[in-house]
This record gives structure tokens, sequence and C-alpha cells, in this order.
């Protein structure tokens, strides 16, 4: 069984992720979505609500597992049981960071690959920032996330403009 690792901050996932997770699918057997507390990133939702918010916009999909990790990945990985690392590219601009990333897990593990897929053209665009900023301001989000977790974010920010 070849097992997948798709890591990321997720914050929140959006359509764009789903869309990869599939992706995934059609070249590991089994996926594990791996949200990452990333504090670099000054993340707006908790670990624990991304955890959940991931395994709503995932539970329709087989075989795909969602769960938090910390510390580096390829140590996850290997512990996992996994062969391959997923890291979607949207545009140029991801692929210089993302590569480099994929060159040092290398050198941390020759027997890792990671695999770079693009989304769809229609989601090409999006970003969890985008997304976030969308809801802060009050915008309609259903296009770009799924219905339960526009509505976690409405009611997150709902509460936080009162």
């Amino acid at each position: 069984m070849r097992i997948g690792v798709y890591p990321g901050t997720f914050d929140p996932i959006t359509r764009g992720h789903t869309d990869i997770i599939v992706r995934s699918l059609r070249i590991f057997d089994r996926l594990i979505v791996a949200v990452a507390p990333n504090p670099r990133k000054a993340p707006m939702l908790n670990v624990a609500e991304r955890v959940e918010l991931a395994k709503i916009a995932t539970k329709g999909i087989e075989y795909v597992e969602v769960e938090a990790f910390n510390g580096l990945l390829v140590p996850y990985v290997r512990d996992r049981g996994a062969q391959g690392i997923i890291r979607g590219i949207r545009a140029v601009s991801d692929f210089e960071h993302e590569f480099q990333m994929a060159l040092l897990n290398r050198k941390l593990d020759e027997g890792l690959e990671t695999v770079f897929l693009m989304p769809s053209e229609e989601y090409s665009y999006l970003t969890s920032s985008i997304i976030k900023e969308l809801a802060m301001l009050g915008g309609p989000l259903h296009d770009f996330v799924q219905p339960e977790v526009a509505e976690h974010l409405r009611i997150r920010f709902q509460k936080g403009s009162s």
C-alpha cells in the first residue's frame, strides 16, 4: 500500500486543498492530511479547529485520514509508513520554496519522494489568506470552502466583531 502525506497549515482548508487531496489518491492508496501548527504563519484557527474542519471537508473522500503533527516532517512521514509527501503548487512563485523543502527532505531521507500537484484551474488562485480576508469582510465563501467550513468562519468572525 502506497501512503502519502499532505502536510500543511490548512488555515482554513479550501476547495483547492480538497482538490489536491482527490488528485493525490490517483497516486497513493491512502493519504494522511497532516495539520501543522506552523506558528511562523500566525494561524487564525487553532490546530484542533483546523483538524476538525479538515475532517469535515474530507468526510466523503475514502482513504483519507486527518491528524495534527508537530516537529520535523520527515520523521513523521517515516513513522506513518508513508512513501511520499504531497505539495500543491499554484504558481511559479510557490515552486522555489517547495523545491528547497523537497531537496532538504530528500537529504534527510533519500527514499522519500515529494510529489508536486497543481490544483484545477478554478482553484489555482485560491489561498487560505484570501479566504480569511473574504470571511473577515463578510464575503461569500461557498465557492471556495465546504459549507461547514464557511459556517465556522462566519461564526468565528461574527464573534470577533461583537
